[in-house]
């Protein structure tokens, strides 16, 4: 199961390749480890993923990209994953950020309506830039350690089913010969 439903859910090893922002890459891209479909190489992905999204920098899909390359992780779920940010997403998802951060550093928040424009990033990042970041990086290192766990967990239980199954069915087989 954990293999059919990634593969179902992630893009296509040539929807990836076509993907201009990522041609710098070449051929690199077109190494068979990248698109595994295993407990580890999925495990990691979901890991640079969940990691990546929290980037508040627009070049999210392309660190995504190169550290699931570095790390020889799964390259499309990596990629798909960042797409949890989105433009519906970001704005309670950074204030959240922004919130934690603000507790940790025990500053004082501030109520802030999201609007998506260049002005808004500078007036209100300049006063809140040290709680947002440092919110950002404790949120993704604890959702792609949160993500890699469960990946682990979920993948080794699903085996450990199948296992029974095979099992099972094996001395179905045996009773159904006597």
């Amino acid at each position: 199961m954990p293999r059919k439903f990634f593969k179902k859910i992630s893009p296509s090893a040539n929807t990836i390749k076509k993907q201009k922002s990522l041609n710098f890459l070449g051929k690199a891209l077109h190494s068979p480890v990248l698109w595994h479909l295993n407990r580890r190489s999925v495990s990691l992905a979901f890991a640079i993923g969940l990691f990546m999204m929290w980037v508040p920098f627009p070049p999210q899909m392309l660190f995504a990209a190169l550290t699931a390359m570095f790390f020889r992780a799964n390259v499309p779920i990596s990629i798909a994953l960042v797409w949890v940010t989105n433009p519906l997403t970001i704005p309670p998802m950074f204030y959240f950020a922004y919130l934690m951060g603000a507790k940790i550093l025990d500053h004082e928040s501030i109520e802030m309506e999201f609007e998506l424009s260049l002005d808004w990033f500078l007036n209100n990042l300049s006063q809140s830039w040290e709680p947002f970041l440092l919110g950002c990086l404790l949120v993704a290192i604890l959702s792609s350690l949160a993500g890699y766990f469960c990946i682990q967990i979920i993948w080794r239980l699903h085996i450990i089913r199948e296992w029974k199954i095979r099992k099972r069915k094996r001395r179905l087989k045996k009773r159904a010969k006597k």
